[in-house]
């Protein structure tokens, strides 16, 4: 007999956890319901008669409003349910008391720097000032991987299009990631390579570096080597030669700064996934450490739950601001702010993105919102801080890389193979594309549905310990390494 989940004991709708036919008996709990069209896994059944216009509840919130007349057994999806969501709000300041998280005495191995933050990795970055020279680096990357393999963990080149005919904000949320990917404890070392002529100078860009930082990085302009490829490798040479005997140290969670992101989401995302990321995120809080949230957009519908989190009024108005900012950017655009799901989401069962965001949201777990980071900053606090990005997977994972996340847990219902620049663990919602590509995933969390979230909690948190400790992910081992910059502005 097919299940379904109610999440909270007062939603008008379950989520299926397998396919169930037409008239086929579903067991909800202790109660049974005969579903009156076919509905796929991850979608929703209706518990009790809607009227049109009636506001539709999960998680205990309103997902939406029917749009059609709905009784008990019928799949809800984009068919009779309807987003709610139109421009920007007014929101009040509800200060919650703090949880009382959970510490862990868990421990990984980690390459403690100088300025005492602990990098995952060992590794040497070369980041192109513009795309100009993205395939240079690239090519400087591959030789030196060549000649000096084995010296460190890896030596990556991380491509992108930007950095000329870029203007003011736009320009400087370019600089500003670079900088702060150039800042990153998992690089030990960083060549930069420019070309010369380009807006992103290096002169510019470097005068944004921490100057203690600036002895780990090199600098190349390739119009003026007469041979780029040589010297650049010859200048990856140098750093590695500085930091190949870097050796790992136990430290604990408090060392660990998690970027957690959601991307090909589905019906399971806000049931399995995202809630055990969350399970982590607060395990990490707890001990000290640092969490990353981002995807400022799939935020909407669900943001009060993080508002009322706010750390104090400064940082509610900051995450206040940052929401309604973000609002405004796709109503100047002539966009709804609410188009969203996409239709791999919507293939999945998800239907609107109140929807999408209060699964989304689980990912931060309980904690409280201490900071609030615009596009390119970096991390300055311990505990939950959230960062301004966009939804885009490679845009916000690059984001939350840029701002200090030394591990990202990336949770999809649907699948990606994409990688980033830091150790990227890609956990499945549902047991199904656990098994279907196993070259893609680190985790399966569909196991939550047939054992609970303690031992899942138990076994993910050994897998970010080892990992953390140098254990290869799926996108490690496929080669998957990219990033991606938010273009905001025009183009000379």
């Amino acid at each position: 007999m097919p299940q379904a989940l109610l999440i909270s004991p007062g939603d008008s709708v379950a989520t299926l956890l397998g396919d169930a036919a037409a008239g086929e008996i579903v067991r909800i709990g202790a109660r049974d319901l005969r579903t009156a069209q076919t509905i796929p896994a991850g979608h929703k059944i209706a518990l009790a008669a809607l009227a049109p216009g009636a506001p539709v509840t999960k998680y205990g919130f309103t997902i939406g409003r029917a749009t059609a007349p709905v009784a008990p057994g019928d799949w809800v999806h984009a068919h009779n349910l309807a987003t709610g969501l139109s421009g920007t709000c007014e929101y009040a300041w509800r200060p919650a008391p703090p949880p009382d998280l959970p510490a862990s005495p868990a421990t990984f191995q980690g390459y403690v720097r100088p300025d005492g933050r602990a990098g995952t990795r060992n590794e040497i970055w070369i980041l192109p000032t513009v795309g100009c020279v993205a395939r240079t680096a690239q090519r400087i990357a591959a030789e030196a991987a060549r000649r000096f393999a084995g010296a460190v963990d890896g030596i990556h080149a991380f491509a992108h299009p930007f950095g000329c005919s870029q203007l003011g904000e736009d320009l400087a949320g370019t600089r500003a990631i670079l900088a702060a990917l150039a800042q990153h404890p998992n690089a030990a070392g960083v060549l930069l390579v420019g070309l010369g002529c380009e807006s992103n100078q290096l002169d510019a860009l470097i005068a944004t570096i921490a100057p203690e930082r600036r002895a780990a990085i090199r600098r190349l302009s390739a119009q003026v080597a007469a041979d780029e490829t040589e010297e650049g490798v010859a200048l990856v040479g140098e750093l590695v030669e500085a930091v190949r005997t870097a050796r790992r140290e136990t430290v604990g969670l408090d060392r660990l700064v998690l970027g957690v992101k959601c991307g090909g989401s589905d019906g399971f995302s806000g049931l399995t996934a995202n809630p055990l990321v969350g399970r982590i995120a607060d395990r990490v809080v707890g001990s000290g450490g640092r969490v990353v949230l981002t995807e400022i957009p799939e935020i909407f519908g669900a943001e009060q739950m993080l508002l009322d989190r706010a750390a104090d009024r400064a940082t509610f108005d900051a995450l206040a601001t940052a929401i309604n900012g973000f609002k405004r950017y796709f109503l100047d655009h002539g966009e709804p702010v609410s188009e969203n799901p996409s239709p791999g989401n919507v293939a999945g069962g998800i239907t609107t993105l109140e929807e999408k965001s209060l699964g989304a949201v689980q990912k931060a777990g309980r904690a409280p919102v201490m900071d609030v980071l615009a596009y390119g900053a970096q991390v300055r606090v311990a505990g939950l801080s959230v960062l301004e990005a966009p939804g885009n997977d490679a845009v916000s994972s690059t984001a939350l890389a840029a701002a200090g996340a030394t591990a990202i847990l990336f949770t999809t219902g649907r699948g990606t193979p994409l990688g980033f620049p830091v150790p990227t663990i890609k956990i499945a919602t549902n047991s199904a594309l656990a098994a279907r590509k196993p070259g893609w995933i680190d985790f399966d969390a569909g196991v939550v549905t047939r054992g609970g979230f303690a031992a899942a909690e138990t076994a993910l948190l050994d897998r970010v310990m080892a990992i953390a400790s140098g254990q290869e992910t799926s996108a490690e081992r496929n080669g998957e390494r990219e990033i991606a910059i938010w273009k905001r502005g025009v183009t000379l």
